[in-house]
């Protein structure tokens, strides 16, 4: 399991940091809304990361510096591999969203949500970057084990 996870992260990794390149070279033609996106699939992965790891978590949409967005991206790749090699998948971590409510969920059901709200917002981008007349990534699963 742990392979298994480290390789969704990689690939997590690599397409975030495909992103954020294909937005920094086209810059003047990128909205607003898709800049906030990539903040917030960056913020999101760090946020799950620092729940488990009991850190300081950023806000959910919270704008980071462009020039810092791949720096961000390495450490949430670090710390989430961090997270895959030194904690039990059936932990339980008690933590509170956004809003301050309560809840808990395992390691492995955190780490997955990390995965799987990345490659939404990815996806979301792809559409903001097609409607700006960008050709999309091609950033499905199967295309960077090909």
């Amino acid at each position: 399991m742990k392979e298994k996870l480290i390789d969704l992260f990689e690939y997590t990794y690599h397409f975030n940091s495909e992103m954020i390149k294909a937005i920094s070279e086209n810059l003047p033609k990128i909205d607003e809304t898709t800049i906030n996106l990539i903040n917030h699939t960056l913020n999101a992965q760090q946020i799950w990361n620092s729940r488990i790891l009991n850190e300081k978590t950023f806000e959910v949409w919270q704008v980071n510096s462009f020039d810092g967005l791949n720096e961000i991206n390495y450490q949430n790749f670090q710390k989430s591999i961090k997270i895959v090699n030194d904690f039990d998948f059936d932990q339980v971590v008690e933590y509170k969203n956004s809003r301050g409510a309560k809840f808990e969920n395992t390691v492995f059901e955190m780490l997955f949500q990390a995965i799987n709200h990345s490659t939404y917002h990815r996806g979301q981008i792809n559409s903001r970057l097609k409607q700006s007349g960008i050709d999309p990534l091609l950033t499905d699963y199967i295309f960077y084990k090909r």
